[in-house]
């Protein structure tokens, strides 16, 4: 028996309403649906009473895991003052709980291959705040989550091939400094600061080792340095001695070692016990700073130098790091900060959550947000006020543009066990578009 044909359109318009409802529910209707639709990689949706869920990719275990908590931790205190408050408990973004889930990296490509794959293929997070290492990131999570449209913003990536006009990928970003900048202040330190006139250098061939070390060999040689060698190591050896005995030949005045623990404290350590080298300035950057530097190191690195973002003039220029931020850190985790891109991590997570405030449609409390528009919300952060600095960020992703560097003298550093109040030996203030123009 056929049907009437009134009785058909009518079960047609009911599926047809139906799934029009179910779509404006994915998308939150309307021009909602509309913005999501044009937009290449879709919106992320999350129902009224959902967490909005963000991820964390950093180096958590392994020697450099320290670097990875340090931020972790940055990011957890970010999200616990989504009410203003420093009080341990998570506040709420529009409305919606924020989760966290931990990512580990490894400070290796292998890792941010492995942590981002696992990620990405989470349709619930909305971004990724990591990595740590320029390695987990450069060719590898930056690519991976840029495929799918996923913001990944590091606190502590700082080689500047992640930013080149070459290889920068559009979902990246950090509030972390260039090395184009690290590089040329560390420079100035060996040349003006102490006179050197001969600099050797040692890199691990990571990202981040060979590309601050070029920088550093490039601006001491434009200010009429020599440089006697440039020595690439394995990371995973523990015998530096013939490295350094060849370095010794030379008998340079100034040794920058920008690699990782505990590389770079075998590296310090071995050293003093060459004669030709007991004249020479012993260095690293903020690869070192964490405290196994000291307690691989033992009182051998003390009195070497370390470069890094200047902690000092964070805590003085922001009365709310030193005055709250500092002291929450100490009650929430039982310890002073481990490594020095803590506020750096916080002030990815602000931005994020600004953009996010930004961009998200609500419909009674369900949440729209588009991909690209989150991303191009994040890239227009203009004259932030940072714990870690002003941020602006460029069109290749370095929002961190005018930055101070310090160099600590070992163990009055700002790393846990260091001298209460460390004091830097030497800062300079540079500009990422004064690098990069020389």
């Amino acid at each position: 028996m056929s049907r009437p044909r009134w009785v058909v359109l009518a079960a047609v318009v009911s599926v047809a309403m139906l799934l029009a409802a179910g779509c404006a529910n994915k998308g939150g209707g309307g021009a909602q649906s509309a913005a999501c639709k044009s937009d290449p990689f879709g919106c992320q949706v999350y129902k009224s009473g959902q967490p909005i869920k963000i991820a964390t990719l950093l180096a958590i275990t392994g020697a450099n895991r320290n670097l990875g908590i340090d931020s972790q931790r940055g990011v957890q205190l970010a999200v616990d003052n989504l009410d203003g408050k420093l009080d341990g408990k998570p506040g709420q973004l529009l409305g919606h709980n924020v989760t966290l889930e931990f990512g580990d990296e490894t400070c290796s490509k292998e890792g941010g291959q492995a942590g981002a794959t696992k990620l990405v293929a989470d349709p619930t997070i909305l971004t990724v705040i990591g990595t740590s290492c320029s390695s987990a990131a450069l060719g590898v999570a930056d690519t991976i989550f840029s495929k799918k449209g996923v913001l990944l913003i590091s606190p502590s990536n700082t080689s500047p091939a992640l930013t080149s006009s070459a290889q920068h990928q559009p979902f990246y970003l950090r509030t972390a400094h260039n090395d184009k900048i690290q590089g040329a202040v560390v420079a100035d330190f060996a040349k003006v600061k102490l006179g050197a006139k001969t600099a050797a250098t040692i890199h691990d061939n990571s990202p981040y080792s060979d590309g601050l070390a070029a920088v550093f060999r490039d601006v001491f040689q434009k200010q009429g340095g020599t440089v006697t060698d440039n020595e690439a190591i394995d990371a995973t050896q523990r015998d530096f001695k013939p490295v350094l005995n060849g370095i010794a030949q030379h008998k340079p005045d100034f040794l920058y070692y920008p690699a990782f623990v505990p590389a770079c404290a075998l590296i310090a350590k071995q050293a003093r016990t060459i004669p030709a080298l007991a004249n020479t300035k012993l260095a690293g950057s903020d690869g070192c700073a964490d405290p196994q530097y000291t307690s691989i190191g033992g009182k051998d690195v003390f009195g070497t130098w370390d470069s890094s973002p200047n902690v000092t003039a964070q805590t003085s220029a922001n009365a709310f790091y030193g005055q709250q931020f500092l002291p929450a850190y100490q009650r929430e985790f039982g310890q002073t900060p481990v490594s020095v891109f803590n506020a750096h991590a916080w002030d990815a997570a602000q931005i994020l959550f600004a953009a996010v405030q930004k961009v998200a449609k609500n419909d009674n409390g369900t949440l729209t947000i588009p991909r690209t528009a989150l991303k191009d919300a994040v890239y227009a952060t203009k004259d932030y006020k940072g714990l870690s600095g002003m941020i602006s960020c460029t069109s290749l992703g370095d929002c961190a543009t005018a930055v101070s560097i310090a160099v600590y003298k070992v163990p009055d550093w700002p790393v846990a066990g260091g001298t209460p109040n460390p004091k830097p030996v030497f800062t300079e203030t540079k500009t990422l578009a004064q690098v990069s123009s020389g």
